[in-house]
This record gives structure tokens, sequence and C-alpha cells, in this order.
């Protein structure tokens, strides 16, 4: 659905990653952010708002072949079995508008409604050449988990949806991505936190 140039031939947009920057021998990750996205975003992922739809519109205008405030996401938590791939309501407004503009069409206004009822998922796929089946995915605030809205798992990743409080930019957060030979624990730093859209 939101498709970066580098993820063409990759499904759903998730990248076939092969290196293992930032990933610790315990199986621990710091997660980090696109640098350099432009226009600056430092409030977070949070539900649609006047501000964000606006503000995913000109990310959306600069068009390129990969611009970093639509595809912020890319090696968020690089490792060598599973890429994750988010989808908000700000990457819906500034993918489609992205889109129209790799398409050399005037950029669109996209559905305010639709973007109001688009929550947090992210999408989870096996990196290629990957063993590790994953089996579950946890986000952990407080170390406390945060239950999904809903879940899938299928084909050795999945799709897991989220209100979007468990991503306040408030307090760290770990992902845990449990896979049957072995778990990664993924942590995004409030600052990380802050620069997601």
């Amino acid at each position: 659905m939101f498709l970066s140039k580098a993820s063409h031939l990759c499904v759903l947009g998730v990248l076939c990653l092969s290196s293992v920057d930032g990933l610790h021998a315990d199986g621990q990750i710091k997660a980090q952010v696109r640098a350099a996205a432009t226009p600056a975003w430092n409030k977070g992922i949070l539900p649609i708002s006047a501000e964000s739809y606006y503000h995913a519109i000109e990310c959306g205008k600069q068009g390129g072949d990969n611009p970093a405030c639509v595809f912020w996401d890319t090696d968020l938590c690089k490792n060598d079995d599973f890429a994750l791939t988010w989808y908000t309501a700000y990457k819906q407004v500034a993918y489609t508008v992205w889109t129209a503009v790799q398409r050399k069409q005037p950029p669109p206004q996209p559905s305010y409604p639709s973007a109001q009822r688009t929550r947090v998922t992210i999408a989870i796929a096996p990196v290629a050449g990957s063993k590790n089946t994953l089996t579950d995915f946890v986000v952990k605030r407080g170390g406390k988990p945060a239950p999904p809205m809903e879940r899938s798992l299928a084909a050795g990743g999945g799709r897991f949806t989220f209100d979007y409080p468990a991503f306040a930019a408030s307090a760290s957060v770990t992902l845990e991505l449990v896979g049957k030979q072995r778990t990664l624990s993924c942590v995004i730093a409030p600052a990380v936190l802050r620069q997601m859209r």
C-alpha cells in the first residue's frame, strides 16, 4: 500500500534488508528514523488533526523517489530477521499525495474522514533469507503490553493494529518480535518517537 521506491520488488512496501546495523548480541535493537526528513516533525504519531493533515500534504508534495518524511520508517528497527512497515493517518495522507505527484498529477486532497479512521498498523515480513518465523509481536510501554486492536499472522510475518496512545512520545516503547528461533527487541526512545509521523 505505502511503497517506497526501493521496495517496489517487495510485497506491501516491506524492504528486503540484509545487514544488522544496530543489532546487539542480546537481540536488542535501538530504533532510528531516517534523518533530515522535511518538513520537520516533532509531535510523534498522533490521530490526524488539521495541523498534521496539511503537514502531511506538504510532505507528499515534495515528490522525489524516496522522501524521508513519507518513508520515515525505512530501517526503523533494522535486523536480519524481520522488516517493519508502519501505516499511520499521516503516512496515508502523505503517501496519497506523493503517489499523485510521482504520476505528474495535481496533488489531491486526501479524504480527511478516512484518515480519521486510520489507526497505527505495523506490517512485519521476514527478510529475504531469514529462517526465523514470527510467532508473536508485542508492544510494551513501561514494561506492560499494549494490546493490539487487531492482529494476524501469515507467511512468516503479520499485521498488528494499535490505537495511537500505544506510541505516545512520553516514554520509551519496546517492540518484541517473537520468532521461532529467537526474539528481537527494538527499543524506541522518546526522542525517536517524536520524529515518527
